[in-house]
């Protein structure tokens, strides 16, 4: 968990060189506490903004990927993240800069609602969802510090 006190907080969990591109998300208000993660859809639909926080860290983690189209093809792909199967628009590929030469894409839920999927699939099962979703943001962090060289700053 984590928490913003001003727009400002939330902007600086972003990498310098995405904070030039940012779209606040709708109707949100401070102090905000993030449970788990924050995602949002930019209005045109072409980003889609993350933030979390690292497996044992407090330090939000802030990630803009790109939606990119992957051809006129309708087939179903599995998120890497929560494991949900779903047709190309569910389920598609999010790239994000590494520099300015460098790209690198995941097949993601592309609205990045896996806490819900997660949370769902659990209560049908009548798991606890805590175990979830800490390999969810585990996951994520991963994505973050491999691909992105993302460290993670242990809780204070």
């Amino acid at each position: 968990m984590f928490r913003f006190e001003s727009d400002r907080d939330l902007i600086q969990s972003f990498r310098p060189r995405d904070r030039r591109v940012m779209e606040m998300p709708r109707g949100i208000t401070f102090p905000l506490f993030v449970r788990d993660y924050l995602a949002w859809t930019e209005t045109s639909g072409a980003r889609v903004y993350l933030i979390f926080s690292a497996p044992g860290s407090h330090k939000p983690i802030g990630i803009i990927f790109r939606r990119d189209s992957m051809g006129g093809e309708n087939v179903s792909r599995l998120c890497d993240w929560c494991h949900h199967y779903g047709a190309s628009s569910e389920v598609t590929l999010l790239t994000t800069d590494v520099s300015s030469k460098r790209r690198v894409g995941v097949i993601l839920c592309a609205d990045l609602r896996c806490r819900e999927r997660l949370e769902d699939a659990a209560n049908r099962s009548g798991r606890h969802t805590l175990e979830a979703l800490e390999q969810l943001r585990a996951r994520m962090f991963r994505f973050a510090h491999e691909a992105l060289g993302i460290e993670a700053k242990p809780a204070a």
